[in-house]
């Protein structure tokens, strides 16, 4: 497997993850003072952009380390919780790389 498949995969996760949390900060500022509501559709919006080619890398991922669909699934929900992506990327990272099959980036 080459390393940009992983490397696609950890941007994701984070641009994911803090899309999420910055959409939850608006919801709190949307329901609870009632404000930001034009705010939070477009963060609304491009969490969902983010969360679908999250979902990709993330699918792209565990086709080519052959993962069980369980763990598949899994991966693609911690984009739904907030801070749940950082967890899954930092696990996922110690997978690949204890199974040795992404290779580390040679150094000049």
């Amino acid at each position: 497997m080459k390393p940009a498949v992983l490397t696609r995969y950890r941007v994701m996760a984070y641009v994911t993850g803090v899309w999420l949390l910055l959409l939850c900060l608006c919801m709190v500022f949307k329901y609870g003072f009632d404000m930001g509501a034009t705010l939070t559709l477009y963060v609304s919006q491009l969490h969902g952009l983010f969360y679908m080619i999250y979902l990709v890398t993330a699918f792209d991922l565990s086709m080519k380390m052959k993962w069980p669909v369980g763990r598949m699934l899994a991966i693609m929900l911690a984009g739904t919780l907030p801070g749940a992506s950082f967890v899954a990327e930092r696990k996922v990272v110690e997978s690949v790389r204890e199974n040795g099959r992404a290779a580390e980036p040679v150094q000049a």
